[in-house]
């Protein structure tokens, strides 16, 4: 369980990023909603990522 709560950060940012991959390849990049989602996720990735981290000491 620890292994995937210290990975969260990562796989929100890994989401975020196959969000906009997916909307680039489609063509669909003037939407905002889609585009504000994947930036939120990438942030809240990142962040998380930290405070996870210096939270779970191994």
């Amino acid at each position: 369980m620890k292994g995937l709560l210290k990975n969260l950060g990562l796989i929100l940012i890994l989401i975020g990023v196959i969000i906009l991959l997916i909307c680039s390849m489609t063509g669909n990049v003037n939407s905002n909603g889609i585009l504000g989602t994947s930036a939120v996720l990438i942030v809240l990735g990142l962040v998380s990522y930290i405070v996870i981290n210096k939270k779970i000491v191994d």
